[in-house]
Parts: structure tokens; sequence; C-alpha cells
């Protein structure tokens, strides 16, 4: 029997290779369709997230946010502009063109979330929010001592 700790491995690593594979098409990989689909989300809700809150909402590494942005602007997805009131802070917003090839993604993405929850009766059952919620239980416990 497989230890929690090896199946969350096994998991988190399956759904990266599955991401990787569907937005290749796109040219995108889960790094960079994490990055912009967060951006969307966090500019939906009226954010104009710098690099560092965009790193903790995504829970990826701020220096790794760092160098995503500095490739998604060379290609055009989004754009960092100095913080007028702190230039230490750069803000990210998407682009007219990062729009266009996020929407889509976030589409793919949803489709393959559907076809991983199925067995818990899909994304929006009371299984699949369960494993939400213990999850983000995980995810909360501090692991460093």
């Amino acid at each position: 029997m497989s230890t929690p700790g090896h199946l969350v491995w096994r998991l988190s690593t399956k759904w990266r290779v599955a991401v990787d594979r569907a937005l290749a098409p796109v040219g995108l990989t889960h790094a960079q369709y994490v990055f912009l689909a967060s951006l969307a989300g966090m500019e939906r809700a009226g954010a104009s997230p710098s690099q560092r809150e965009l790193a903790d909402h995504t829970g990826l590494e701020a220096l790794y946010v760092s160098k995503l942005a500095r490739t998604l602007d060379a290609e055009g997805l989004v754009e960092r502009t100095r913080d007028p009131a702190d230039t230490r802070t750069v803000r990210l917003r998407l682009t007219a063109r990062g729009r266009e090839v996020t929407t889509p993604a976030i589409a793919t993405v949803a489709e393959l979330l559907d076809r991983l929850l199925a067995p818990l009766g899909g994304r929006h059952s009371d299984r699949a929010a369960a494993l939400a919620r213990e999850l983000t239980v995980l995810l909360e416990t501090p692991l460093e001592s």
C-alpha cells in the first residue's frame, strides 16, 4: 500500500504531465498555465497583482515567477510594469494576446479536470468538494519546524 505522501506526489506528477501534454499544441507548459490562469483569475477579481502576490497565490517560488514573467512578457502574453508607488514592485497584467491564449487553455484544463474527477462524481460533486477541503488542510499545514 502506498503512503499518502507517495500518492500525492504521483497524482501531482500525473496532473502536471497531463496539463503539459494538453497545452503543448498552444505552446504552454503547466507552470506557464498556472501563471496565466491565476493572473486571469486575479484580474477578474479586480486585482493588479505584483509578481510577489502572484507567487504567493500560485505557490510558485518568487524567482520562478520572475523568470516566467520575463518569458511571457517576451512572448507578448503579459505586460510587466513598475509600480509608481514602489519602483521595486513589478505589476503584471495579461495582454490582449495573453487573454486570447489563456481563455481556451482554461477551458482545456477544465475538461481535463472533469476527466480526472469523474470517478468522484465530477468537478462539482460533494466528493470533489470534500477532497478539495482535505487538500486545503494539508496545504495549510506548516512543515517547517
